[in-house]
């Protein structure tokens, strides 16, 4: 096994290749750019936006994800596995072939498009495909680490509290949410932020057209085909909204675990009987 040193020396590259980028685009602007990028026409609508639909996928997200979560937990065998492959796929795949996948499925000509145009729902290359592009592609950020926290928890504890006279909704509000609770967070910060960064899924399926589907990423991309001083002050205002997002994601699940510790280790807790 390498000494400290020695792994430390060995790291070095890596640690180079992911922050050299990140200090030479802090580089690049100055104040005055920054100033100038924040009242760039594109900037404000672009952020807002970006706001807007990533609370709205995560709400999406964790409402529809968490039962997924928990069966993926409890449930075993070759259908769980073939289940856990399905959630992992928009992780691998590229996004602009989601995006792709998702208009061949929800477009004028797709799978579905023709049934919901028939009922007056049109979603390609509006601000719901927006919600719909960055559900698919961060979803399984949020599936599998809320699947993960849900394996800590405790069977028995569960079996305790049904016989205690709690519903299996009641136990599972009541304990094993609680105990997972900061597996879920940290997941779920990860789910947004990778919406917040999303491009590819919603430049295909969604667009764009400022205003209505143009996210940070979009306008990032809008603004380099003109000015590039621009471009480089947005690009540097969403990397410092994802630097504010990794403080509470690195900090926020262990708080969570000493608050769902403390009870055991109150000082009127019972002790363990000799």
């Amino acid at each position: 096994m390498w000494g400290g040193r020695g792994a430390l020396l060995a790291a070095i590259p890596m640690l180079a290749i992911v922050t050299v980028p990140l200090i030479a685009l802090a580089s690049a602007s100055s104040p005055s750019d920054i100033a100038a990028g924040a009242r760039h026409p594109l900037f404000v609508p672009a952020l807002w936006l970006s706001a807007r639909t990533t609370v709205a996928s995560l709400a999406v997200i964790v409402a529809a994800g968490t039962p997924l979560a928990w069966w993926l937990a409890r449930a075993s065998g070759r259908g769980t596995r073939s289940v856990e492959l399905l959630v992992d796929l928009p992780v691998v795949i590229p996004p602009a072939v989601m995006g792709i996948a998702l208009l061949q499925t929800f477009g004028p000509q797709g799978l579905l498009g023709p049934a919901m145009g028939s009922l007056g729902i049109n979603l390609p290359f509006t601000t719901t495909a927006v919600v719909a592009a960055q559900v698919v592609v961060s979803a399984p950020f949020y599936i599998q680490g809320a699947a993960a926290a849900f394996r800590r928890v405790d069977g028995d504890l569960l079996i305790v509290a049904r016989t205690l006279g709690q519903s299996p909704a009641g136990a599972f509000f009541r304990i094993a949410v609680p105990l997972a609770l900061p597996g879920m967070v940290a997941g779920a910060a990860l789910s947004w932020a990778r919406a917040l960064g999303e491009f590819g899924a919603t430049l295909f399926f969604a667009g764009n057209f400022p205003g209505s589907t143009q996210t940070m990423p979009l306008a990032i991309y809008t603004a380099l085909e003109s000015d590039t001083r621009v471009a480089v002050a947005l690009a540097l205002v969403l990397a410092a909204a994802s630097v504010l997002l990794l403080i509470p994601l690195r900090t926020l699940p262990s708080l969570l675990s000493r608050r769902v510790d403390r009870p055991s280790r109150s000082p009127h807790a019972r002790s363990p009987a000799k």
